[in-house]
């Protein structure tokens, strides 16, 4: 059976050309891929003429206009019935697609995926979930730009969220959950960290390990990160920009003399696999997690690469029946508070 996916073709600042290009080497790499480009028609075509691909897994759907991101994403969500976020949306709530990836403006994609494809009964605010690199693998940080205001509620359904999707998305066995705090006592804290705490706590159905200080993050000291958006996106950006610098320090350090140069050659394929494992775009985009279909987020400047990965992602999310895992999540939790 095919797994559908509708990509934004007019979204992001490379749009279209690493939009297209990603989507080809997603379908060269998965023949179980369908991708479903949504744009302005003879634009896209002109860009895929340029790549090589089974025909029969890549499809054109002309949308005729583009949501920027400078625009207000409730008006243009109402405005641009025909632009390519939302007729995308739209092939995910008709079930013409199984998700939606996109680098377009992310206002628009946080209010298209409620308000088109929406949310799972239950799910009372859908948070934005990435994948970040650790010294162990990735960790999940859930939420990193969808809900700046969270409540508490709002937290523990995030933590069960996250849990199920590194354990059946990524494979990690009774995930590590633990809340974004400023010291691991369980009395520190702002109100918010302090009431959702003592309710983590009460959770059966997650591991909950207490609080992570933001410096064990990249030691990967938890599998899944809890926060409000915040928070989450302070980290997420303070993290990218950090890595960026690293990199291009060790990479200009190693240029600076002769002998530098000689031992820049010798370690060059190890700090190459290395740098790699810490590139955030291998690991795709982040899930808008808790809606009726997926709706996958990916950087605005995302190239080729986590255009494909984000694709590749999507089929996991699928075929693990994520979605269904969440409902039955809310289920039991609902049944068991009514007891």
């Amino acid at each position: 059976m095919m797994i559908k996916v509708a990509v934004d073709a007019m979204g992001g600042d490379h749009a279209p050309a690493e939009m297209v290009a990603g989507a080809v080497a997603a379908v060269n790499a998965n023949k179980g891929i369908q991708v479903l480009l949504v744009g302005i028609e003879h634009i896209v075509s002109e860009e895929l003429s340029k790549h090589t691909y089974e025909k029969d897994q890549i499809q054109i759907v002309n949308a005729t206009e583009v949501i920027e991101t400078e625009e207000a994403p409730v008006n243009a969500i109402r405005k641009k019935k025909d632009s390519s976020i939302v007729v995308g949306m739209n092939l995910v709530k008709q079930k013409e697609a199984d998700a939606f990836v996109s680098a377009g403006s992310s206002g628009a994609i946080l209010v298209g995926g409620q308000v088109i494809v929406g949310r799972i009964k239950g799910v009372e605010r859908p948070p934005l979930a990435p994948l970040i690199p650790t010294e162990k693998g990735v960790s999940l940080l859930i939420d990193c730009g969808a809900n700046v205001d969270a409540r508490a509620s709002h937290l523990v359904q995030f933590a069960r969220m996250g849990s199920i999707y590194m354990e059946h998305v990524m494979g990690v066995k009774n995930p590590r959950v633990a809340i974004v705090n400023i010291g691991a006592e369980e009395d520190k804290g702002n109100a918010l960290v302090k009431e959702t705490f003592p309710l983590l706590k009460q959770c059966e159905d997650i591991h909950f390990t207490g609080s992570i200080e933001a410096r064990e993050i990249p030691h990967g000291g938890a599998d899944v990160i809890v926060c409000e958006a915040f928070v989450g996106n302070v980290i997420l950006k303070l993290y990218e920009g950090v890595g960026a610098t690293l990199i291009n320090k060790v990479k200009s350090g190693m240029m600076g003399s002769l002998r530098s140069k000689i031992g820049a050659l010798l370690v060059k394929p190890a700090l190459k696999e290395t740098l790699k494992s810490f590139d955030a775009s291998q690991y795709g985009g982040a899930p808008l997690l808790g809606l009726n279909g997926l709706v996958v987020k990916t950087h605005g400047n995302s190239k080729a690469v986590e255009v494909k990965n984000s694709i590749l992602q999507c089929v996991a999310f699928k075929e693990q029946g994520i979605n269904d895992k969440i409902r039955e999540s809310l289920k039991s939790v609902n049944e068991g508070s009514q007891e």
